[in-house]
């Protein structure tokens, strides 16, 4: 996948004692940048980057590079985003002195945004020939990293800088998305940025991230809880009002409990319902001090939940049994029968254990 770069524009972001202040070192075409210092410093990136794999729903909240979707009002066009303008703008630049004009409005919004850092600015128009006439639009951050040490000359001398940047930790912007070789998304773009702080966020305040699975699960389990209230309710005004207080209230909770207002039938029922959907679905809760991990799929099948008196009982079915390494007196147990089991819980009940 090799990509010719158009233009390419490279500030350096400062602090100078009143705040960020950002300085243009230099905007290149296609023909300056070939056996530069900065293709050399890029080497592949642009590839990397097209290539970078990305969840369109992933697993966790917090993932370093996600796809983003241009927020326009229903039935008006990409046109009339602003952060779409911005990359349009770029895209469509025709010579040098145009793709610096417009990198430079860019650079100045990056440094009004929260957690910007030192560091250097780079900002490309490049054109990948093979599939597209159009260039993609790659917008770069590489921080500033104190004490990294570089040969200087033939005696292997060591030189500390003061400051240096390298693209190992790059973040970046990608726009349009190329979900495939040859296909393009132009309502959608792709940002890397391996850390916490919402670098981009800030800058593409027009733009909307996909959901992750927790939050897609999360949003379903509410609206099938509002569906049941509604509908089992419906001549219960008060006693609705409550339930959905209740539901508002466990919803926005950290501390997730079992809620003891379900029938196994109902619950089986609306697991099915997601595992249709999503077959990966985990399912993960702790009894006291243990901990068990699964998959939504294993509720009601090989995962089941009970009451004993006032203990809670998690049974788990399988036909084989496996540990982790290091031997323990438990690997040459010959199990009991279940019953036998059932009456040792209600005698340590009974004792008060």
């Amino acid at each position: 996948m090799n990509f010719d770069v158009q233009y390419i524009s490279f500030f350096v972001i400062k602090d100078d004692g009143t705040g960020k202040a950002y300085r243009h070192f230099q905007t290149l075409d296609g023909y300056a940048y070939e056996g530069s210092s900065l293709e050399q410093f890029l080497g592949g990136e642009f590839a990397r980057l097209a290539k970078r794999k990305v969840e369109r729903n992933p697993q966790s909240e917090q993932v370093p590079t996600k796809i983003g979707r241009f927020i326009t009002e229903p039935g008006c066009g990409l046109e009339t985003n602003p952060n779409y303008n911005m990359f349009a703008r770029l895209r469509a630049a025709s010579n040098r002195d145009d793709f610096f004009k417009e990198s430079d409005e860019l650079a100045r919004a990056y440094i009004q945004t929260s957690s910007v850092r030192t560091g250097a600015l780079i900002i490309a128009s490049a054109k990948l020939p093979q599939y597209f006439d159009e260039p993609f639009v790659f917008v770069m951050k590489c921080d500033f990293e104190p004490k990294i040490a570089r040969i200087t000359d033939e005696s292997s001398l060591l030189h500390e800088v003061e400051m240096a940047v390298n693209a190992k930790n790059m973040k970046a912007i990608q726009y349009p998305y190329m979900p495939e070789a040859g296909m393009l998304e132009e309502w959608e773009l792709k940002i890397h940025q391996p850390s916490h702080a919402k670098y981009f966020e800030d800058l593409l305040k027009f733009v909307e991230y996909e959901k992750s699975m927790p939050e897609l699960l999360n949003h379903q389990v509410y609206n099938m809880v509002q569906q049941h209230i509604e509908e089992t309710l419906v001549a219960q005004p008060e006693l609705r009002e409550t339930e959905e207080r209740d539901l508002e209230l466990w919803a926005a909770s950290d501390k997730r409990e079992l809620q003891e207002k379900w029938t196994p039938e109902l619950v089986m029922e609306a697991a099915n319902h997601l595992v249709d959907q999503q077959p990966d679905l985990g399912m993960a809760f702790k009894l006291d001090h243990l901990a068990v991990k699964g998959k939504l799929a294993d509720y009601g099948r090989k995962v089941h939940f009970a009451k004993f008196g006032d203990q809670y009982v998690v049974l788990l079915s399988g036909s084989s049994l496996h540990f982790e390494k290091g031997v323990s007196p438990i690997e040459l147990l010959q199990p009991e029968d279940l019953h036998s089991v059932l009456a040792k819980l209600e005698k340590l009940a009974a004792e008060g254990d």
